[in-house]
């Protein structure tokens, strides 16, 4: 495929007039597309993909036009440059690859029922009606849309409908936008609507497939997420209305369409009588990412998909600010840390990695533009430390006047910068060019030399990698006053160590609060200090240390046995991110033991002793107010006792299935995974299997669906696996967007790795075929890599996915994962004699 050509640079539409006519029935869409816009040369593109083009006219006038599939272009000849009216009429075949316009399945009461959505990022507007379809080319957009319509039924979009004649249904006209954000829906729908401070409506729909209560949760987050950003933003909220869609069919997690914001269902739909707080703050948080980006990537876009990490990365920062303000109880920070930090620090360790800021030269690299580990997670980070440098009343201004710059408009991250910098006084762009146009990021190693503490920065890889004496503008964040705000060096020296430690009286730290992209490697001496006074170091730091140590470890620069014991000092913890940080590295310990050895049972015992007296403090069952950390612990500990065989923990959870067989998704969502899974992997049968397979596809709850595919996945029957694999395929029990959470699973049963593995490697082209060219299709080759760490499957690895090594949207991706498997191979192979012995002596 040829480099990207900006359509943009020849024709600049100004509006569009869009009538599409959407039949379920015979699967098809015909259409006409009118577009005012300055032709700048008389041959012009327009993107069309899919399409069948019947005619092209310019001013009333039909001229000549070709297609080209290759580009996704229409190549049209006009008699002259200047101002002129397209008009162009096609067909086009409905799809069900959940791009473009495409129907979604679903079942009320035994009856098969769809619903059309549409989904336009990145590239897919294209595949409905001609477009310049690129972020710069903004226009006003006026849709009109007429389908095989039953009484009953609900139709939305962007705007609000002005009227319906002859069954066409017209919307109000758009405000400048881009084309990837346009958006409609159209079926038998339920609602719920309510009114912001300001008059801004705010509704959540689904299908009647739900309890209409399990609508309540996102309208109460959707609309105070609004207030709170038109006050924050200190610019309102620029359309009539903010709908909120869950489609039952979703490749994305969600999507910001301008006013019709798109979600999965399990991102949207909440059971109020009986969701975990985590899966609360998840939903709360993919709601406020999504009306983040109403200003900061609607309102606001980026030019080019280059500066993607521009609204992503904000978003992905503004999702929590927003959610602890309006649930300050929760604590959302804390999951900030123990979700994001930890997956853009491992990803972004691995030579080769994309930085947050990237070129983009064929059109299949922007799909695979979307690292959630980089451009979403570590560019939240780089802002998280932009707003900890300027404050929130400098972000404020400055983000005020980016918006009255810009709006409706594109800008560049500079521009950003520059606004943040105006407001503040701060040179924000030098600081942030070393953190989004490099990739990767610095350990610090922190030493006494002779008698001063002594800081030196290099590049930090997990595995093989190429130094090539990258620096950064660090923020330090340290507890010592000593040291400065901003290491932009190499290597500095802070002062005399013991004067220092006198003064302050307490152990000397970088990075107090976790909230700088970077890690931290003490000496003998600094560390020792701080693993002495560990209980008196707050939770945070507390999770830093251990998540620095392991990252070390997993570079092979320490050694995992020597983490071991500092795992059973914390183990009694009653802080969150603590058990998460803790059971993060004990996990990882897996990978040194053989299934059935000695060592995989001494293992069992640490976490026994990991996890015995939190399993006693807490139990299996949430107890009425108690806290935040207690009720996200839980499910750690519990998870550990189980691995463990914990007689008690297997034979309790047994009880509880038994005593809620009949009604299984009205366990306590806190515990229900852990429940299922044992029941499955301790007390399975056929039987077993149908009925909870039977219950997933039955269940309209995305929660209890989601725990129905980690249990089912971990049989241990080989009989009742093959029969699983055997349902990949089938959309009618695992829906495609469900699929990789299902081969995932059973990837990582070691009794089904055999026959997942079999799975894609027969399979990979009907795996292509059905979501390949989706931002999601590359993320099946990763967690492939997050699973495998021998010899032979690095073998077997290397073998089927080198030769698609030039696939475009792939490349990055499998030469990266290579190095993940191969890092870990030889990590297990040197250390394993080492970790087996330090778990054996920890027990």
């Amino acid at each position: 495929m040829t480099e990207i050509t900006r359509f943009y640079d020849k024709f600049q539409p100004s509006r569009y007039d869009v009538f599409i006519d959407i039949n379920r029935g015979t699967k098809q869409i015909s259409g006409k597309t009118v577009i005012d816009g300055e032709a700048k040369v008389p041959s012009i593109s327009i993107h069309q993909k899919y399409l069948n083009i019947e005619s092209v006219q310019a001013d009333g006038k039909d001229v000549p036009f070709t297609t080209d599939d290759d580009n996704d272009a229409i190549n049209i000849d006009l008699p002259q440059a200047g101002e002129t009216t397209l008009t162009i009429t096609y067909n086009a075949k409905l799809t069900d690859s959940m791009m473009g316009i495409y129907p979604s399945y679903y079942e009320v009461n035994g009856e098969k029922k769809q619903i059309i959505g549409t989904q336009f990022e990145t590239t897919f507007a294209r595949q409905a009606f001609p477009c310049v379809d690129e972020p710069e080319a903004k226009a006003k957009f006026d849709m009109a849309i007429k389908f095989d319509e039953k009484p009953g039924e609900t139709i939305l979009a962007n705007m609000p409908e002005i009227r319906t004649e002859n069954g066409i249904h017209y919307f109000d006209t758009t405000v400048k936008m881009s084309t990837y954000l346009i958006a409609f829906a159209f079926g038998d729908l339920q609602s719920k609507v309510t009114t912001t401070k300001s008059g801004v409506e705010v509704g959540v729909f689904a299908t009647k497939a739900h309890k209409a209560n399990e609508l309540d949760f996102a309208l109460s987050i959707a609309k105070r997420a609004i207030e709170f950003y038109e006050d924050f933003y200190q610019t309102p909220y620029p359309l009539p209305h903010s709908w909120q869609l869950a489609l039952p069919d979703f490749s994305a997690g969600a999507m910001e369409n301008w006013g019709l914001v798109t979600y999965r269902e399990a991102y949207l739909m909440v059971d109020p009588d009986n969701t975990s707080l985590d899966t609360k703050q998840l939903v709360a948080t993919v709601i406020t990412h999504e009306l983040a980006h109403q200003w900061f990537g609607d309102l606001v876009t980026m030019k080019w998909w280059d500066d993607l990490w521009l609204n992503e990365s904000f978003a992905n920062m503004m999702e929590y600010v927003a959610v602890d303000a309006i649930e300050p109880d929760w604590n959302v920070w804390e999951l900030f840390q123990t979700s994001d930090v930890p997956a853009a620090l491992q990803r972004d360790a691995t030579d080769g990695v994309q930085s947050v800021h990237v070129q983009v030269n064929n059109p299949a690299e922007i799909d695979a533009l979307f690292d959630s580990a980089i451009v979403y997670a570590k560019g939240a980070r780089m802002l998280v430390m932009v707003r900890s440098l300027l404050g929130d009343d400098n972000l404020r201004a400055g983000l005020k006047k980016y918006f009255e710059a810009h709006k409706y408009g594109n800008a560049q991250g500079d521009d950003l910068w520059n606004a943040l910098g105006d407001a503040s006084g701060i040179d924000v762009g030098k600081i942030m060019h070393s953190w989004l146009q490099q990739p990767g990021y610095p350990v610090v190693s922190a030493s006494v030399v002779d008698g001063k503490i002594q800081l030196s920065q290099q590049q930090f890889f997990i595995g093989a990698g190429k130094d090539e004496g990258r620096l950064w503008q660090i923020p330090l964040n340290s507890n010592y006053g000593a040291a400065p705000k901003i290491m932009a060096d190499k290597t500095i020296t802070i002062g005399d160590y013991e004067t220092l430690h006198k003064d302050a009286g307490v152990p000397f730290l970088l990075n107090v609060g976790n909230n700088s992209h970077f890690i931290v490697k003490y000496d003998e001496t600094l560390l020792n200090d701080i693993l002495e006074n560990i209980d008196s170091i707050d939770a945070i730091s507390q999770l830093g240390i251990i998540q620095d140590l392991q990252l070390l470890a997993d570079a092979h620069q320490i050694s995992y046995a020597s983490i071991v014991p500092l795992l059973t000092k914390v183990s009694d913890s009653k802080s969150n991110v603590v058990n998460a940080a803790l059971y993060r590295t004990a996990n990882n310990l897996k990978k040194f033991v053989t299934p059935g050895s000695e060592a995989e049972e001494n293992l069992k015992a640490f976490f026994n002793k990991l996890s015995a007296n939190q399993v006693a403090r807490l139990g299996w069952e949430p107890k009425k107010n108690e806290s935040n950390d207690d009720q996200l612990t839980r499910p750690y500990i519990l998870n550990a006792a189980l691995y463990a065989k914990n007689k008690d923990a297997v034979a309790q959870a047994h009880e509880i299935f038994t005593n809620n067989k009949d009604n299984l998704g009205s366990l306590s969502a806190d515990i229900r995974l852990l429940v299922l899974r044992n029941e499955v992997k301790n007390y399975g049968s056929a039987e077993l299997f149908d009925n909870l397979l039977n219950d997933y596809v039955k269940s309209s709850d995305p929660s209890y669906k989601a725990d129905l595919a980690v249990a089912i996945t971990s049989t241990p029957d080989a009989n009742l696996i093959q029969k699983l694999v055997k349902q990949f395929e089938n959309a009618d029990v695992i829906k495609p967007q469900d699929l990789r959470a299902w081969y995932r699973g059973t990837l990582a049963n070691e009794n089904a790795q055999q026959d997942a593995w079999d799975w894609i490697r027969n399979e990979w082209n009907w795996l292509e075929k059905t979501v390949g060219g989706d931002m999601e299709f590359s993320t099946y080759i990763t967690v492939t890599s997050m699973i495998f760490h021998t010899p032979e499957r690095l073998a077997e690895f290397k073998a089927f996915f080198e030769p698609k090594v030039n696939t475009p949207g792939l490349t990055r991706e499998i030469k990266m994962d290579i190095k993940i498997v191969e890092t870990k191979v030889q990590l297990v192979e040197s250390e394993k004699d080492a970790v087996n012995k330090a778990v054996a002596e920890n027990k």
